[in-house]
């Protein structure tokens, strides 16, 4: 009897041990797999993962997003899978911040923890690490205004292709652009919807386009390349404004199909984030719950240095 209760207890013992041994597992889940944006998040959060490895960390890490482009339905599922896979920390860039919050709610007291990258949803998590985008939209307006300025132009319509009415990040760029041109004669025509998808942002674009626009703003990457490669494709003198850098958008602003495009900071996004999923795995604090990942001007003078 003795010697079969050291047994259990030996079995314990090692069947703890490599309990305390197993690799946390930390889910990215963004709003789709084709966004160059998308994958610099996932190379800082790659390289978060091992200089963490090299500091005796082990972080068990996936990326998934929907494989169709950006769908509320399609997140939720992969969110479902992450749970499924025992997932601790979920890396989230919600594309449906209302749509996904009862989901978000449900695991979140399974006791999983969420950390917001690029795009809140609105359900609290330990940290939202991500582009001031009202601010940034704004930039981008201002930008389009001094070159219309410029121009010699004092009004004129402008048009706006977004991804859609839901994703909080995209919808408050639209907010800041329209600021830039209040008090101005410009008139802002009612936005149009391209789900982040170049070709279908490119018709849309291009429909402003035969309707006389003097510029028009995309406010993620497919819907900057949609942009750019409309205005390529009319050789017309219409200016464009964007968000994101890929290596389309930075051809299309080289060659003036864009006059500049507003950079995010998307590897920062997922190398802290990344980090501070480590800090709440190890039961740590986050000091910063809401992180400014900072954005920039790029035209094809920035791109030249």
């Amino acid at each position: 009897m003795k010697k079969v209760l050291a047994l259990v207890l030996s079995l314990m013992l090692v069947m703890g041990a490599a309990s305390a041994m197993a690799a946390s597992k930390v889910t990215l889940i963004t709003m789709d797999l084709m966004d160059q944006h998308w994958v610099h998040v996932d190379e800082g959060c790659k390289d978060a993962v091992a200089e963490l490895a090299a500091a005796g960390v082990d972080i068990d890490y996936k990326w998934d997003a929907p494989t169709q482009g950006k769908d509320d339905t399609a997140q939720i599922e992969c969110m479902n899978n992450a749970f499924a896979d025992n997932a601790e920390v979920i890396l989230l860039a919600s594309n449906g911040p209302d749509t996904q919050a009862a989901t978000i709610e449900q695991y979140s007291k399974e006791g999983v923890k969420f950390i917001y990258v690029d795009s809140p949803a609105n359900y609290p998590a330990e940290q939202i690490l991500a582009t001031n985008n009202t601010n940034a939209g704004q930039t981008a307006g201002e930008e389009l205004l001094k070159a219309l300025t410029e121009k010699g132009l004092a009004d004129g319509k402008i048009g706006i292709v977004n991804v859609n009415a839901a994703t909080q990040s995209t919808v408050d760029r639209e907010a800041g652009f329209r600021k830039a041109f209040e008090g101005t004669a410009f008139e802002i025509l009612e936005t149009q919807y391209g789900q982040g998808n170049a070709t279908e942002s490119q018709n849309i674009a291009a429909n402003y386009i035969t309707n006389g626009c003097v510029g028009i703003f995309g406010t993620n990457e497919g819907g900057t390349v949609g942009v750019g490669n409309a205005i390529k494709e009319a050789g017309g003198d219409v200016i464009g404004v964007g968000f994101d850098q890929s290596d389309a958008i930075k051809e299309l602003t080289l060659d003036g199909s864009l006059l500049c495009a507003m950079a995010q900071d998307p590897y920062k996004m997922g190398y802290e984030g990344m980090m501070s999923a480590a800090k709440v795995l190890a039961g740590e604090a986050i000091e910063e719950p809401l992180v400014d990942t900072g954005v920039k001007v790029v035209d094809a003078a920035a791109l030249a240095e």
